[in-house]
């Protein structure tokens, strides 16, 4: 299956990031190589760009897709929060940008083989980087009932989180719950028929929740925001497109302890703590796709973009 993933607030985002032709930059979610391809195109024979990706499916297409840009281009198969260790291990200290385009890419959405979707029946795996072992029929099968509640109330923000927990059990039990297709009906049969009409698929918020568990999303972010600011240059920008509240709340606040980390009761005359401010937040509010973007492709509608500059 071809790689296939629209890169979402393309302009917005390589224009935040304020190229230099010389400088270095890090794509911390590759993908098929979309914002990269951009980012290249506006570097001189001086200027770098690192792409970071888990998927070997995304690492291949990038890589076909940035040729034409040599070896200013240099593509490792890792998570963005090893960017230190990765940019360490090709002698890099400080670059001029990094920017991330959380969630699932597209070509992983459409692959059904890949288990991510709720829309048809596949094995289910979920995993971003398929050399993991677990995956997220582990997780149905294996969390007791009460952190299946957790992580489904959490990272799904379901209302009925406990029934779909309790429902999923009691499947189990007679049988393994193996595909997207039964653990889409389990989750149907688990919400009041009046309630499936509202709001979308009735399964889309339980998938999340297990994919965000599996691949640890929120918390690869909420620990990578700091080092990544550490690693920029005076006046390197931070950009990072989200696509759920979730992703949004830990960057927004990320970037506003980074701006003021002052620890300082209120009524403090002067700063005892010592935190001394990384830099500024450019976007008090955040950047959103266009009404013809979203047109042009429905799953940008819920992006936001928040930009963070060092100091």
């Amino acid at each position: 299956m071809i790689f296939e993933h629209r890169p979402v607030l393309l302009g917005e985002t390589v224009d935040s990031l304020r190229i230099k032709p010389d400088g270095i930059y890090v794509d911390g979610t590759l993908g098929g190589g979309g914002h990269a391809s951009e980012v290249c195109r506006r570097l001189g024979e001086k200027g770098r760009l690192i792409g970071i990706d888990q998927d070997g499916e995304a690492i291949q297409a990038a890589a076909e897709r940035l040729s034409p840009y040599g070896d200013r281009v240099t593509i490792v198969r890792s998570n963005y929060e090893q960017i230190a260790q990765v940019l360490g291990d090709l002698g890099i200290r400080k670059v001029d940008g990094i920017y991330l385009d959380l969630g699932v890419s597209s070509h992983q959405f459409d692959d059904a083989a890949r288990g991510f979707s709720y829309r048809e029946d596949a094995p289910l795996d979920m995993r971003m980087d398929q050399r993991q072992s677990q995956t997220a029929a582990d997780i149905v099968n294996e969390y007791d009932e009460s952190e299946l509640y957790r992580i489904i109330r959490d990272y799904g923000e379901e209302r009925f989180a406990k029934n779909i927990a309790r429902q999923i059990v009691r499947q189990r039990q007679e049988k393994p719950v193996e595909t997207t297709g039964e653990l889409s009906e389990i989750i149907k049969s688990a919400i009041p028929m009046k309630m499936r009409a509202t709001g979308g698929h009735p399964a889309k918020r339980t998938f999340q929740a297990i994919r965000i568990e599996l691949n640890r999303e929120l918390d690869v972010l909420n620990r990578s925001i700091d080092v990544m600011i550490e690693l920029l240059n005076p006046d390197g920008r931070l950009s990072i497109i989200t696509f759920h509240s979730l992703e949004d709340r830990i960057v927004k606040n990320r970037f506003r302890e980074n701006e003021n980390p002052c620890q300082c009761p209120p009524d403090f005359p002067v700063c005892m703590c010592g935190r001394v401010s990384k830099g500024k937040v450019i976007t008090r509010r955040p950047i959103v796709p266009t009404e013809e973007e979203i047109e042009e492709n429905k799953r940008c509608k819920s992006s936001k973009l928040r930009v963070f500059e060092r100091s």
